[in-house]
């Protein structure tokens, strides 16, 4: 099922559907990732400061990797680091790349971050949630709504300005409305040519 019009999109919205996740991959190409998240995903007890320095501590390790990332305020708890791809790489080198980052940094900093959904073992730290790259899972479209108190949004954000925000719900449904009449967050990101090299794969195993 997919939306490529406002009339589908308004017919979404007539079947009370609130938020829409997306695959990774397009419609025309869906056996190749056109994209990799790294959803953040904090235990209850954690400030979002500790979400934001999570984000900027990832995109460092992707930049020192050659890769770019554009920051996604998710609607909920969490940030999501988006990182545009040619799709080349399949599925399984894509999400085990993701999981190989996820686990480097749950053992070089296992008091932050764990690699592991469990919650019991996420106590005080964030799960780095890279199954969000396998086939046919999903993510939160950007500009999404949520189905939760507050009616929040999933909103893009720059690095420059994600320090500044107080949660990763800030912007309801007006606020929303209001940010897509400013300029593109996410400027440059469907310009953005980058591949998963074997050289990049290496780095985090």
């Amino acid at each position: 099922l997919w939306v490529d019009d406002l009339a589908g999109l308004i017919a979404g919205v007539q079947m009370n559907v609130l938020e829409f996740h997306v695959w990774g991959s397009l419609r025309q190409q869906p056996s190749l990732p056109h994209r990799m998240i790294f959803d953040i995903d904090p235990d209850e007890g954690l400030g979002f400061s500790d979400v934001q320095q999570a984000a900027l501590d990832i995109r460092g390790i992707l930049e020192a990797l050659g890769l770019q990332s554009w920051p996604l305020l998710s609607g909920g708890k969490g940030v999501h680091v988006v990182v545009p791809l040619v799709p080349e790489a399949d599925w399984e080198e894509v999400k085990g790349f993701c999981q190989d980052l996820a686990e480097l940094l749950a053992r070089t900093d296992p008091s932050r971050f764990v690699a592991n959904m469990s919650k019991a073992r996420r106590k005080g730290r964030m799960f780095l949630d890279y199954l969000r790259n396998g086939q046919g899972a999903t993510a939160i479209c950007p500009w999404s709504t949520r189905a939760r108190g507050g009616a929040s949004c999933a909103v893009p954000v720059t690095w420059d300005e994600l320090p500044t925000f107080k949660s990763a719900n800030t912007f309801d449904v007006f606020a929303a409305a209001a940010r897509a009449q400013q300029p593109d967050a996410w400027e440059g990101y469907f310009d953005v040519e980058q591949t998963l090299t074997d050289r990049i794969r290496k780095a985090v195993q």
